[in-house]
């Protein structure tokens, strides 16, 4: 690993588990002190904290629900004030197949996703001027409790994949740690696809 995240601070919303406590595990280890949320499970969130904090990075965990704005506004005030700023923002929201509709009945979730490029684009073009990057990181299958490489639709999962295997969390939270530092700074309202060739 590196020190490019260096006396950077960063927030990761559900970082106790899968992609998200990899992603915050990644970027303590690049060098930022890592907040993380988490909905339910204190003992997951202290696990990963104290990874992190073996590192030698600060860390701390608030339970938030992502889905409550007034939970959220409070975690973000939390964090400021213990780690005194936040330059990093990663907001896990699960693996993303992007606009690929792979079984029927999913219409909604390709939906879901395209609406998040969309903002994605839109908040790159408004916070441009600030030096503020926005990008989406769109994971394939990736090995986690929710979605085991091992589970019973594995096998027809790795079919739609040209490299013919899940992703581990790892792999996603590198491209993370990557455009969060200096090799990302010009890179802005892009999504960067880690699925092994799934939307090809």
């Amino acid at each position: 690993m590196s020190n490019a995240l260096e006396s950077k601070a960063a927030l990761v919303t559900g970082g106790s588990r899968g992609i998200g406590a990899a992603v915050a595990l990644r970027l303590a280890q690049d060098g930022a002190d890592v907040a993380l949320t988490y909905q339910h499970n204190k003992q997951r969130a202290d696990d990963v904290v104290a990874q992190i904090k073996l590192t030698g990075r600060r860390a701390i965990a608030v339970q938030a629900d992502s889905s409550d704005p007034a939970a959220v506004t409070t975690a973000v005030d939390r964090v400021t004030g213990e780690l005194v700023r936040l330059d990093i923002l990663v907001i896990t929201i699960g693996s993303n197949v992007g606009e690929r509709v792979v079984f029927p009945g999913f219409t909604l979730y390709p939906i879901s996703k395209t609406a998040l490029i969309g903002l994605t684009r839109a908040l790159g073009r408004e916070l441009g001027p600030r030096a503020i990057t926005v990008n989406v990181v769109n994971p394939g299958p990736t090995d986690t409790d929710m979605n085991p490489a091992d589970g019973p639709n594995a096998d027809a999962i790795n079919g739609f994949s040209a490299l013919g295997h899940y992703a581990e969390p790892a792999d996603v939270a590198a491209t993370v740690a990557f455009l969060a530092g200096p090799g990302g700074r010009y890179i802005t309202g892009a999504t960067v696809s880690v699925d092994g060739g799934f939307n090809i």
